[in-house]
């Protein structure tokens, strides 16, 4: 099977449901920084240690990703419900709270940065961030969106953050503290 079609060649491409829409439509920009968001967190695995405490959870949340991303072009479950669960939102919270326990308390703000697998991890916090901004944006227009694919962007990019900072720890790396210049700190 050839992977390119020439389908798309005039600026097309189709949905799930078989329809075609340009590709600056709303729902092919949400689907591909759910998959840009998806690649970022690949790259943020590539660095990691194969024993890292991090690894199986962002392993599942790729496969969540490319699930909603299919949701996002317009598959529907049967049962026309989220593919995004209670239990997965629950999952990040136990994980975060987990990696906490670990953690030195924040008392200053952190710089993106630290170890490679460490700042990957930041730069896909900003993607879950604009994912989420966009879906909200695509939800004010009228647009029906599942409110737990909401609320796990939200807890995702939360998760990100800590696992960034989880990534640094593992790895013996101070995490990077910012200095404001306003503040002479």
């Amino acid at each position: 099977m050839k992977i390119y079609t020439k389908k798309g060649d005039s600026g097309t491409t189709s949905l799930a449901s078989g329809s075609r829409v340009s590709k600056s439509d709303k729902r092919v920009e949400l689907y591909g920084t759910a998959d840009e968001l998806n690649s970022s967190i690949g790259v943020a695995l590539s660095f990691l240690k194969e024993d890292s405490a991090i690894r199986p959870g962002l392993e599942n949340i790729q496969n969540l990703l490319f699930e909603l991303g299919s949701e996002l072009a317009g598959y529907k479950k049967k049962d026309d419900s989220s593919c995004i669960l209670e239990e997965d939102i629950l999952a990040l919270e136990k994980e975060i709270d987990s990696w906490q326990e670990s953690l030195v308390p924040l008392k200053n703000f952190i710089l993106p940065g630290g170890s490679e697998g460490a700042s990957f991890l930041h730069i896909s916090r900003t993607l879950a961030r604009r994912l989420e901004r966009d879906l909200v944006r695509y939800k004010e227009e009228g647009n029906e969106v599942f409110s737990e694919n909401l609320r796990f962007l939200n807890r995702l990019s939360d998760y990100l953050f800590v696992a960034a900072r989880f990534a640094n720890f593992e790895s013996k790396i101070a995490e990077p503290q910012w200095k404001s210049r306003a503040k002479g700190q």
